[in-house]
């Protein structure tokens, strides 16, 4: 004869309530990580030097700086490399963030993946 009522896969209801007490304390860790990463600062350099960049944790760019004594002003090739420079600068910066966000976020999860969808 079945057993009718109880929970489904034989979970217990004090296992579903340390599961959501797990859950909880999980969310509040991740919410106090992800506010501990947006107030980081992240800071990358390209081309020997001559582009620094600074973003904070909510990936926005904080600071751009050109060394101008890096380059003689006649040296227009120089002036075309100050782009590609400048954005691969950007994209190193933001790839910190992001590797610093994941390990944050790792170690709460248990390398669970990514967050929760509550």
């Amino acid at each position: 004869m079945a057993k009718r009522g109880g929970f489904p896969g034989g979970m217990m209801p004090g296992n579903m309530n340390n599961l959501m007490k797990q859950a909880q304390k999980m969310q509040k860790q991740m919410e106090e990580t992800t506010k501990e990463l947006e107030e980081k600062e992240y800071e990358a350099t390209a081309g020997g030097g001559v582009v620094k960049v600074k973003i904070n944790g909510k990936k926005e760019i904080t600071e751009i700086n050109i060394d101008k004594d890096a380059f003689d002003r006649e040296d227009e090739d120089l002036f075309e490399d100050i782009e590609e420079n400048v954005m691969a600068a950007v994209n190193e910066a933001i790839r910190l963030q992001a590797e610093d966000e994941k390990a944050q976020m790792g170690k709460i999860t248990g390398g669970m993946g990514g967050g929760f969808p509550f």
